[in-house]
């Protein structure tokens, strides 16, 4: 067979593999149109590396049936859900804090589209930075009597990673169920043998999503960002902060690691459970029986009202994108945002000029140095449509600011591991607590005040006057900003 016939073969097969593919993205996938777009042009000028690349960053997850729950399980869940929505249609349920009655229709549709159930008997603690949440998670691991259940993003052998394994190992020892449940892209520095003394006392650990061909992860695209730590099913931790000595303020380019992580204790603490016992068996395929051990009655009920709220690619609606819109939405005095990446999407970015137009308080505060440059320059691009409308910019400069933080009006609030990025929003497996509830509203604003004593504000004029190179950062970035 001669070239010109082998040549031709070759872009045969190579054009019907475009056409399936194409046919896959536009009439079965149904993406949305600028994905749907993009997809295309890369076959089209890619024709090879873009299968290759469709491989990898192009499975739509939400499609696929990932989670598998226990029929009694979902039916009791399901139970729960719908007796929980007749209340609140029928205005039924009495708030700890007369201020949540404005939020009934946030909390309705958490409940709807995210299953969230809403509970207030809750307490709840904020720690700003790496040694506080580390300081009191060791003595709620110390105390632990029969489970402790982790699962973080990022995980380093360093100083306090292996701390961390070293608690982990004693309470296995000493017959508590250790779990620990990490993501290895984010572990990517992490040997393989980090957890073998841990196993070997008797503790569990898996990894999420793992590559099952050496050094081709076909789901690398797809990160379980989520942060969760609980133990006895009596107190969880939610937030920012992984394990790693630069969230202890020990990296000496970013210094003092700014970031908010919370202490939750009452019933959202056996939401954040379900989480991580669902996490755990799409990771083992092993579904633990979820018995009053792991759903305790809560020893320390408090009177904070709040949802824990799930995202991820598993699902076709973005949860925690949609109660960030109807949080600013919502929205009469003030919007405050917190966040080291500030990548939103049209609708997102749509709602905070709107709110800045109507006359509210609009804040955003990210921070004045990068950990990842791309991400960094597409955040300024995004920050200067904002700016000519009113909306105040601040940049922090005490170290790197971490936390993912949105408060609206002093009287509600979210933290969790969603940024105001589209990668949080479409890509990776996220978790946020969403809290309807002044006082600790008003904490994380008094945490705001105190952030700004040490960022300088961006203003538009300012804004104008970066260099050339800037700019041509910013539009650069701007057009990758789907995929960063």
């Amino acid at each position: 067979m001669s070239f010109w016939a082998i040549t031709h073969n070759v872009n045969t097969v190579v054009m019907a593999i475009n056409i399936v593919l194409a046919i896959s993205v536009i009439f079965i996938e149904r993406r949305n149109i600028a994905v749907t777009w993009a997809w295309l042009m890369i076959f089209l000028f890619l024709p090879i590396v873009g299968f290759v690349l469709y491989l990898i960053f192009g499975q739509n997850l939400s499609r696929l049936k990932l989670y598998k729950v226990r029929r009694d399980s979902e039916e009791r869940f399901r139970q729960l859900t719908k007796r929980q929505r007749e209340q609140f249609k029928h205005h039924r349920l009495a708030y700890n804090d007369p201020a949540v009655d404005e939020f009934e229709d946030l909390i309705y549709m958490n409940l709807s589209s995210a299953m969230s159930l809403y509970s207030q008997d809750n307490d709840v603690k904020i720690y700003k930075d790496g040694p506080g949440k580390f300081a009191a998670l060791f003595e709620d691991l110390e105390r632990a009597r029969h489970h402790i259940h982790l699962m973080y993003y990022i995980v380093n052998n360093d100083e306090i990673g292996r701390k961390l394994l070293e608690c982990l190992k004693r309470k296995a020892e000493q017959g508590v169920e250790v779990r620990f449940l990490y993501d290895p892209i984010g572990s990517y520095r992490l040997p393989s043998s980090f957890f073998d003394s841990l196993m070997r006392a008797g503790g569990q650990v898996a990894a999420f999503f793992p590559s099952k061909i050496p050094y081709l992860n076909f789901r690398v695209n797809y990160r379980n960002h989520r942060k969760l730590a609980i133990v006895d099913g009596q107190a969880g931790y939610i937030g920012g902060i992984n394990v790693g000595d630069e969230y202890m303020g020990k990296n000496k380019k970013f210094g003092y690691w700014r970031d908010t992580h919370l202490r939750l204790t009452g019933s959202a603490v056996r939401q954040m459970q379900a989480r991580f016992l669902m996490d755990w068996g799409l990771a083992t395929k092993r579904y633990l029986t979820e018995t009053a051990l792991y759903f305790p009655v809560p020893e320390e009920p408090g009177t904070v009202g709040l949802q824990i709220v799930a995202s991820g690619p598993d699902q076709s609606i973005e949860q925690i994108r949609n109660a960030y819109i109807k949080m600013i939405h919502r929205a009469k005095e003030s919007v405050w945002i917190q966040t080291p990446y500030f990548i939103p999407d049209e609708s997102l970015l749509n709602a905070l000029q709107t709110a800045a137009m109507s006359g509210l308080d609009v804040r955003i505060m990210i921070p004045a140095i990068p950990d990842h440059q791309m991400v960094f320059w597409a955040t300024h691009s995004y920050i200067g449509d904002l700016l000519p409308l009113g909306v105040r910019c601040y940049r922090y400069g005490n170290g790197f600011l971490h936390a993912k933080t949105l408060i609206i009006d002093g009287k509600a609030a979210t933290v969790g591991t969603a940024n105001f990025d589209i990668r949080s929003f479409k890509l990776n497996f996220e978790v946020n607590a969403f809290i309807y509830d002044r006082t600790v509203a008003n904490r994380l604003r008094k945490l705001y005040l105190e952030d700004i004593e040490h960022s300088i504000e961006w203003t538009r004029e300012e804004y104008l006057k970066r260099p050339l190179a800037h700019k041509f950062r910013e539009s650069v970035t701007r057009l990758l900003s789907p995929i960063l």
